[in-house]
């Protein structure tokens, strides 16, 4: 499941206990050595079904972790791409990364329930955040989200089917999901 570049168990455990920011700012350098990476095989998917929407104009990839979704942005928008995270770890894995040839691109470190943009993106994406917001923070995510799209703007978030019961995925994000719960209930880092 982890790749020998991954990490380990003890760093993905000191990773769980911290708050989400510091834990993926710790996890950052190895996080595309790990399953929760959005899969290139998604990423290729939306590309293309987005491919027959665009092309668009400005694009911006929300809570862009190491960038992946910047690629698929760079496919389909013309003129600039943005990647927005609150982890300076992963934008600093982000910003290493070879870029695609195509539109220029920009790193801003922000929180996604309050962007520093206005009106600017014609197309938004993001892959798999919205795991870490509060079912209550979801509407201000989304209208965040309509308030830095223009006018017809559109936006993307693929939804990946949950893996099968009983399969080593299935018992891994349980696992979490049970550690995650105990953490909150005994300590709820900020």
């Amino acid at each position: 499941m982890f790749s020998p570049e991954g990490p380990t168990l003890r760093e993905l455990a000191v990773q769980a206990l911290s708050s989400v920011e510091h834990g993926y700012d710790l996890l950052a350098p190895k996080f595309d050595h790990t399953p929760y990476r959005t899969p290139d095989r998604v990423l290729d998917a939306v590309a293309s079904a987005l491919a027959d929407l665009g092309p668009f104009g400005a694009g911006l990839d929300l809570c862009c972790g190491t960038g992946a979704g910047v690629d698929v942005l760079s496919r389909v928008c013309r003129d600039r791409v943005t990647g927005v995270d609150f982890s300076a770890g992963m934008l600093a894995v982000a910003r290493q990364r070879a870029v695609p040839a195509g539109p220029a691109v920009s790193w801003v470190r922000a929180d996604a329930r309050a962007l520093p943009f206005g009106p600017a993106f014609d197309l938004v994406v993001s892959f798999g955040a919205f795991g870490h917001f509060l079912p209550r923070e979801l509407p201000g995510l989304f209208g965040q989200v309509r308030s830095v799209l223009r006018p017809g703007g559109c936006f993307a978030f693929p939804v990946v089917a949950p893996p099968r019961p009983g399969s080593l995925g299935y018992w891994t994000l349980l696992g979490f999901d049970a550690a995650m719960r105990v953490r909150n209930a005994l300590w709820r880092p900020p």
